[in-house]
């Protein structure tokens, strides 16, 4: 078995590179102050495209960092959608290309079966690396899945076809989890009690999930719905929030020893005139060991996977 470097995913949902002003593009906002030290610039399109390689200041030290943009149109007309975009990111396969267009919401048919079979998490797993997903979901989930009465999304099919077991809200209660909403503000609404819980404080409880695993991951998803709502307040709310959660998890990761990579499926969130995804690029931010490595020659969403398999010394 070939040593690698463990990585940490955060999936954001939505968040593709648009204009530079502030005024049009709410992710290029000053106030989103870690996810412009992490990128070295607001996280907006530039001169720096496709790619850049530099060091981020973190705890006193220099650490090694690369900002990239992905084609997430993947070479089919239309606007990028979830369910082809984040199949294509988890498995290396053109998925839209496969099925003749673009699919939003959730997978169905051949890409289930090719996150089943080809899913990066899976491949990880079955090469003897210890696989996660940070998320905690709830007892209504359980029940409704097992009733037949939901589909997964691809990021929870993707994991699960390592084995990987869903952590619940017992695990949330411990600090082993982080719910998609960050702040479990959405889960009070529904009626459990719970918390509410900060979200530097839980970028914290996820660094000290994965460091026991070589690949872990997050999924937020709060600035897909918030892109779509095309509520000013929320937007900004939702992203101070993710923010605020990437500061969390900068301070107590191990980026000696861990690579992290933020990285979308498609834009949306990124453009205050819209309502709906756009064609632009996607971010895929790489900070820490092997940084620079892994995002070298990356331009498409189907680079993502093989790049990180190849990071942790799985074979491809």
């Amino acid at each position: 078995m070939t040593a690698g470097v463990a990585v940490f995913l955060l999936f954001v949902d939505g968040l593709g590179l648009g204009e530079p002003d502030p005024q049009s593009n709410p992710v290029a906002h000053p106030e989103l102050r870690w996810l412009t030290r992490a990128a070295g610039r607001p996280l907006a399109r530039g001169g720096w495209m496709p790619a850049v390689d530099y060091h981020v200041a973190l705890a006193g030290r220099p650490v090694p960092a690369a900002l990239t943009a992905l084609d997430a149109g993947l070479g089919v007309a239309g606007l990028p959608q979830s369910a082809t975009g984040q199949t294509t990111l988890f498995t290396g396969v053109n998925a839209a290309a496969l099925i003749g267009g673009h699919r939003n919401a959730h997978p169905t048919g051949r890409l289930k079966e090719l996150l089943h079979s080809r899913s990066l998490f899976r491949r990880a797993a079955e090469a003897g690396r210890k696989v996660t997903f940070v998320n905690a979901f709830t007892p209504e989930y359980f029940a409704m899945a097992e009733q037949g009465k939901l589909r997964h999304s691809a990021t929870t099919l993707a994991v699960l076809a390592a084995g990987v077991k869903l952590r619940d809200l017992e695990d949330l209660r411990r600090g082993e989890a982080v719910y998609q909403d960050i702040t479990n503000l959405a889960l009070q609404a529904r009626g459990h009690d719970l918390p509410a819980a900060d979200p530097f404080r839980a970028g914290q409880a996820a660094a000290r999930i994965a460091a026991d695993h070589d690949l872990a991951m997050f999924e937020y998803f709060q600035t897909d719905r918030a892109g779509h709502g095309g509520d000013a307040a929320d937007i900004r709310r939702v992203l101070r929030v993710l923010d605020s959660f990437l500061g969390g998890l900068l301070s107590d990761i191990d980026l000696d020893r861990r690579l992290l990579i933020v990285v979308s499926d498609h834009g949306n969130v990124e453009d205050a005139a819209s309502r709906t995804h756009t064609a632009n690029p996607v971010p895929a931010l790489f900070l820490g060991a092997r940084g620079h490595a892994t995002a070298f020659g990356l331009a498409s969403l189907t680079q993502v996977a093989p790049a990180i398999l190849a990071g942790m010394g799985v074979p491809a």
